[in-house]
This record gives structure tokens, sequence and C-alpha cells, in this order.
């Protein structure tokens, strides 16, 4: 698991993007139980995430942030990235962001393919 926390921050809000290998259903939810015992990731707003599992069968969560585990399955297709989960963590800073999430959901994917 790759953890790349503070990443971004505008109007309160923080992010943080993780990432690992991932091959089921059953993996990603077991990836993002161990990512939720780290206490500052288990208080966190959001864990939006998607899987482009290795038989290409997406998945994907956006745990109230609606759209933005779509936006992480376009960005994995279009790198051609399959067996990594990559999930967006927002802890809500108490200012709607609007539009500017989905940005910094595609921001906070795009520095973990570059890194990984």
């Amino acid at each position: 698991m790759q953890t790349y926390d503070g990443i971004i921050s505008d109007r309160g809000s923080k992010y943080a993007v993780s990432g690992g290998p991932c091959g089921s259903e059953a993996e990603a939810k077991a990836f993002l139980k161990e990512l939720c015992r780290k206490k500052k990731f288990a208080k966190a707003t959001h864990h939006t995430w998607g899987v482009l599992l290795p038989d290409g069968t997406p998945l994907k969560n956006d745990d109230g942030e609606s759209g933005a585990g779509m936006v992480i399955l376009r960005m994995l297709e279009r790198a051609s990235v399959t067996g990594q989960i990559v999930v967006v963590t927002r802890w809500y800073g108490g200012k709607h962001l609007g539009g500017d999430r989905f940005r910094h959901v595609q921001d906070a994917v795009r520095y973990y393919l570059e890194r990984c």
C-alpha cells in the first residue's frame, strides 16, 4: 500500500491518495479496511475509489462524492492500469467545493499514477 497524504488542500478540505495491488472485490474491501486502520483515515469524510480488475471488470465507489468514482475509473482506463486500486480520501473542511472537487480527484489520481 502506497499512501500520499496532504497532497491537496482547498478551503479547509484536505486530500490524500492511496493505492496498491487489487485483483477482486474482496481485495478492494480488504484494502479499504486496512487503510481505515490508520486513525486519521478512519476519521475521513470520503474514501472514493476505483479499480479495473485484471479481467477488465470495473469497480468503483463514490462514498458520497457522486461521480468521483467514475472519474478515477476513466483515468485508470486511459492510463491502461489494471489490478491497482486507487483511493482518494477527503477530509471535508466545511465549505462546498462545487466542481473543483472533481479537479482535485483528478489531480490526486494523477499524483498517484506518476509515482506507481
